[in-house]
């Protein structure tokens, strides 16, 4: 075991939380960083694979969705523009990241069936990878930020391209959601709380 190796890789996946991803070049404001990205593709993921209801490896869609957007640790993001310009050798990226780590042969063979998008796992990953960026334009609006709307067009074309009917639908319901309900909705002050129960004692008196 090359723990020097280990080590190495473990404090590179650390660094992932100080990449930008590169749409803030258009926008401006602090959007999710490339670790933050990761994280909410895994939850995502693992909820399409669920609304799939087939039978799905779920290790599989985790190591995936784990894996999927590292190699950007060595080749940096890119956005649609500079996409049209920037050729990144992706492979290689992800061969020396994990180099003689004991993750190497089966986070490589993970990243490989992601991006050969063949299998049922590898479209529900590359759906989620596409719906974390829509969520984020809902936030974003939600913040006032009403220049987002501007991306809806270019939304509505990737939409067309999801492998999965549940993200199809997810996308749907993700137009008319609002960020900040989850938080209204949870278990609060106001929905069962001492507010709710003195305002309900409040009641009773009259």
């Amino acid at each position: 075991m090359n723990t020097k190796r280990n080590l190495e890789f473990l404090y590179e996946i650390g660094c992932l939380r100080f990449i930008d991803r590169a749409w803030k070049q258009f926008l401006g404001p602090s959007f999710a960083n490339l670790a933050d990205h990761h994280l909410r593709v895994i939850w995502l993921a693992m909820v399409l694979a669920r609304m799939e209801n087939k039978k799905v490896d779920m290790q599989k869609i985790m190591m995936m969705a784990l894996v999927h957007d590292i190699t950007e640790s060595r080749t940096g993001d890119v956005h649609y523009i500079s996409r049209q310009y920037t050729k990144r050798d992706e492979e290689k990226a992800v061969k020396d990241m994990l180099k003689d780590t004991v993750l190497a042969g089966e986070m490589e063979a993970a990243w490989e069936e992601y991006e050969a998008r063949k299998s049922l796992e590898a479209k529900i990953v590359k759906d989620a990878d596409w719906l974390d960026v829509d969520l984020e334009i809902q936030e974003q609006k939600a913040m006032g930020r009403v220049h987002m709307e501007a991306w809806d067009d270019n939304r509505t074309v990737i939409a067309k391209l999801f492998f999965t009917q549940s993200a199809k639908k997810l996308w749907k319901e993700i137009q008319k959601s609002k960020p900040h309900d989850w938080y209204r909705h949870a278990r609060n002050r106001f929905v069962e709380g001492d507010i709710k129960q003195a305002i309900d004692k409040k009641n009773h008196k009259y």
